[in-house]
């Protein structure tokens, strides 16, 4: 049996990597990018830093900055309405993961046939054509949306975060500057490290890992958690900064090229219904999702754990695998993750909506890629768990 492997034409990582972003669109043959992105990077001054050098080389790019945390369908919509207005040959997704999904969803929305919305391409739908290529500049460490084919939109009038997949969604390019990553505060550095951590961790412990994506999990793992807590108590530290922007494009070929599992699968709910920052919510799952399904997974979960410089060789899987959910947990009170009580969801809130969250878990496919898949009754009670 064949092993597919899908990643962008060209990866452009390093310090000072975005000033070669007129000379990748060159080589592509493009000129007239819309830029996708974020009200904060416009009224911070960050989006300069993608409009200088395009703007020393001639090109004067639109921008779309009415992107929301989490993408929805309607701003998707928006975004294409603004994108037809005049020619454009590609789009540039500048920020976080959510500009860098909203843009990858026009791409796929703008090729969709007349009377097609956002939620016709919800998988198990495949999403493999896109209007114009899309190149990725993300602002920090952790969604791996740069090379990815995935994108991830909610449907507004359900309130549920659909997952998105095909060709369609895979960028044609990305530029990795660790450079752009200095001003990340704690908190996100901390939430997306972790989300990157996540997504290595579920494609080399999921069911449809393969070699191809093995290779990638197993660099980007060690490059992420020994580098996590640095770059979250220093900032300013380059090579910690240089290893997690590595790690997370890392992480992402390795999930897009595998999947990812139940705590994806659980955490997509939550940012839905209760707008919490996925990365956030990811964390807040880990360490429960992972227990979950330790014993069914022990032989992964342990090389994990030997691959974090968590055990070593001589040690039996079983307490490299503990070891693995003692670090977990470990870095759960480190950096400051909040339970969802901590977050401030009420809990009759939380209570409510735990059947609906696990029936869209179990919908989105994700979990049936876990180690141990769940029943319905037991992804409530993990919710339950990790509320706190």
């Amino acid at each position: 049996m064949s092993v597919s492997l899908v990643a962008p034409r060209k990866l452009l990582i390093g310090g000072g990597a975005l000033a070669e972003l007129p000379a990748l669109l060159r080589e592509f043959g493009l000129s007239q990018p819309l830029v996708v992105t974020d009200p904060w990077m416009v009224s911070s001054g960050m989006i300069d830093r993608v409009l200088a050098p395009l703007a020393a080389a001639g090109i004067a790019p639109r921008v779309f900055s009415d992107t929301v945390a989490d993408p929805t369908d309607t701003t998707v919509a928006a975004g294409v309405a603004v994108l037809r207005e005049v020619p454009h040959d590609c789009l540039i997704g500048f920020g976080g993961g959510s500009p860098m999904d909203t843009a990858k969803a026009m791409a796929i929305l703008a090729a969709a046939a007349p009377g097609q919305h956002m939620r016709d391409f919800k998988v198990p739908a495949s999403a493999d054509r896109a209007a114009l290529p899309v190149i990725c500049v993300p602002t920090t460490a952790g969604t791996g949306s740069e090379a990815t084919r995935f994108t991830i939109v909610t449907d507004t009038e359900r309130d549920e975060k659909m997952l998105i997949a095909g060709l369609g969604a895979l960028p044609l390019a990305a530029v990795v500057d660790y450079e752009l990553t200095f001003s990340v505060p704690p908190r996100i550095t901390a939430d997306t490290g972790i989300d990157s951590l996540t997504h290595a961790l579920e494609a080399f412990v999921s069911k449809r890992a393969s070699p191809l994506s093995d290779l990638y999990a197993r660099a980007a793992m060690p490059l992420i958690a020994r580098n996590l807590r640095t770059a979250y108590a220093s900032p300013q530290g380059r090579a910690a900064r240089a290893a997690m922007m590595e790690g997370a494009t890392l992480a992402g070929l390795a999930f897009s090229n595998s999947s990812v599992a139940l705590v994806h699968g659980m955490s997509r709910p939550i940012g839905a219904h209760f707008h919490v920052p996925h990365g956030l919510s990811n964390a807040m799952l880990l360490p429960a999702v992972t227990r979950f399904g330790l014993k069914a997974g022990q032989a992964r979960y342990a090389e994990a754990a030997r691959l974090m410089g968590l055990a070593d060789a001589a040690t039996p899987d079983a307490a490299a695998a503990e070891a693995l959910l003692a670090e977990l947990r470990a870095l759960n009170q480190e950096l400051g993750v909040p339970s969802p009580r901590q977050f401030g969801i009420d809990p009759a809130a939380w209570d409510s909506r735990l059947g609906t969250m696990a029936a869209q878990a179990l919908a989105s496919g994700s979990p049936g890629n876990n180690p141990r898949v769940p029943e319905a009754e037991e992804i409530v009670a993990l919710y339950r768990e990790c509320y706190g």
